[in-house]
């Protein structure tokens, strides 16, 4: 495992920086962000069978100004109708594009704690094209067993099976500790982009890009709003 960390430094660019720093030079990366939201109401739309919607009871529904909703629905490429909106089907499928949802995406999960267990068993990633198709752990006690269908192998495996998959994106939930460790070796199987769940701000290249979602952030956020909210009657 040494060996391929040190390999991986040897290939690391000067320039390399942290993909929040990245991320932040994206353009329209609000928008990106509210799509997936857009998307939500409009499957329970079209399970009632509503045929059209307006954008501005999208608008309504996300508590946002209708030209905004008009300028993120803009960027799938559709048009909506005078006096009746856009077509839910349509918005759908552009959406689902848009986002690369449209088809199964490969990923493979390393690191299978409790957390990394829990996002194995959860189904919800189909209705945003996401495949978890295989976990590894260094976890001796681990290794060769089943987890939600997934069978838990080394490690030492992970360059060979994303390669034979040509799997381009990993899920990482180990241990903060060894978070840049388990990163690094993923880059070197050829990952290029991580979904991190570890509160680590992980050093890539620049041809890898990363997602952070850290729960401790989102809980304090929560906490906070909590503690300060007005005093009142439900």
């Amino acid at each position: 495992m040494k060996a391929k960390i040190d390999l991986f430094k040897t290939h690391v660019p000067a320039s390399a920086v942290p993909a929040e720093i990245e991320n932040a030079r994206m353009p329209g990366l609000s928008c990106v962000k509210r799509l997936p939201s857009y998307l939500q109401l409009l499957r329970v739309l079209q399970a009632e069978g509503r045929e059209y919607v307006s954008g501005t009871v999208l608008a309504g529904v996300h508590h946002l100004e209708p030209v905004i909703v008009r300028k993120d629905l803009a960027i799938t490429g559709i048009m909506g109708t005078p006096r009746l909106g856009f077509r839910v089907t349509e918005l759908i499928t552009a959406i689902e594009r848009f986002l690369g949802w449209d088809d199964q995406t490969k990923a493979v999960l390393v690191g299978v704690g409790h957390l990394g267990a829990a996002l194995l068993g959860y189904r919800g990633f189909e209705n945003f094209g996401l495949h978890i198709v295989a976990a590894f752990d260094v976890d001796p006690k681990k290794i060769g067993k089943w987890v939600h269908g997934c069978k838990v192998q080394t490690v030492n495996q992970l360059a060979e099976f994303v390669r034979r998959g040509e799997i381009k994106l990993g899920v990482l939930t180990v241990p903060a500790a060894v978070a840049q460790e388990a990163a690094e070796i993923m880059v070197c199987a050829g990952i290029r982009g991580i979904w991190n769940f570890t509160p680590v701000k992980l050093q890539v290249p620049e041809t890898v890009v990363t997602q952070k979602e850290d729960l401790a952030e989102g809980l304090a956020v929560l906490s906070h709003r909590l503690r300060h909210l007005p005093a009142g009657k439900i």
